[in-house]
């Protein structure tokens, strides 16, 4: 991914950082009120004063939780989203397996180079090892599949109709894998848009900061409360990408697809 996508996009690996840079923005906002309380104690505003600063928050306050609803409700329309493309790409899977097994034993080979190809690709998105970054981005070794499928000859109208199936669910599979990788790289969540949705919520905790007596339980509140809006954007931003981190897509389907292919071919060896 280019350093321009990385700006546009924040990934999940820099979702943590993200969440917590937030916390000290908007926390950082309610230490700078209370500090400004201290040099100018609110009892010295005029009435006029304090009520213009409360409704100005207020249209913030409006403002803000808009946009955060609208990043809560676009993260989990993609999230949804891209859960359907797996079951979608697991069920297209299925389809194609069967249809190389209704073809006849010609296609054994094909069936082995499928399966390999599967699940090197389901190893790159859903890697075993924690530590190993995924990777969405479709590799060229579908073309291998899709020439062999091509190269098969049908010796009967079943043979024949059952390679044109195939050919059209295998392209139908790569079609699905290239949406899904697609959509993966726009997101609602861009750094400009999260930038201003920070610079938002840190006014309105400087304003609670402003209005707030310096109390340890009022101290200890804003800081639960920072906390939980950061949490409200990592959730976000984790939800905007879900092959990584907590809320990651399980990959159980796809798998148990796998190795039901793979007991196919052990227990249909080629004669």
């Amino acid at each position: 991914m280019s350093t321009r996508d990385q700006m546009e996009n924040p990934r999940p690996k820099n979702s943590l950082v993200l969440s917590a840079l937030v916390f000290v923005v908007v926390f950082g906002g309610a230490v700078a009120g209370m500090a400004t309380r201290q040099i100018q104690p609110t009892g010295n505003f005029a009435s006029e004063e304090r009520d213009s600063i409360i409704l100005a928050i207020g249209l913030v306050v409006t403002m803000t939780s808009l946009v955060l609803g609208m990043l809560v409700s676009s993260a989990k329309t993609f999230y949804d989203g891209q859960k359907t493309q797996v079951a979608e790409l697991s069920s297209q899977i299925v389809l194609v397996s069967d249809l190389m097994t209704a073809y006849g034993p010609e296609t054994e080979q094909v069936r082995r180079e499928a399966l390999r190809s599967l699940e090197g690709t389901v190893d790159r998105i859903w890697p075993r090892k924690r530590s190993q970054s995924f990777e969405l981005r479709p590799v060229a070794d579908f073309v291998q599949f899709y020439q062999h499928v091509q190269l098969l000859e049908p010796k009967n109208e079943i043979q024949a109709s059952a390679k044109a199936q195939l050919l059209g669910a295998a392209l139908n599979l790569r079609k699905t894998y290239w949406l899904m990788f697609l959509q993966s790289q726009h997101t609602s969540v861009t750094v400009p848009l999260l930038s201003v949705v920070t610079a938002w919520l840190a006014i309105i905790f400087y304003s609670f900061g402003l209005f707030a007596p310096h109390h340890l339980d009022v101290v200890v509140t804003l800081l639960i409360c920072a906390i939980a809006v950061s949490s409200a954007i990592y959730v976000i931003l984790s939800m905007n990408s879900p092959f990584k981190g907590i809320l990651r897509l399980s990959p159980a389907a796809v798998r148990a697809v796998l190795d039901q292919m793979a007991n196919c071919l052990e227990e249909d060896p080629t004669p």
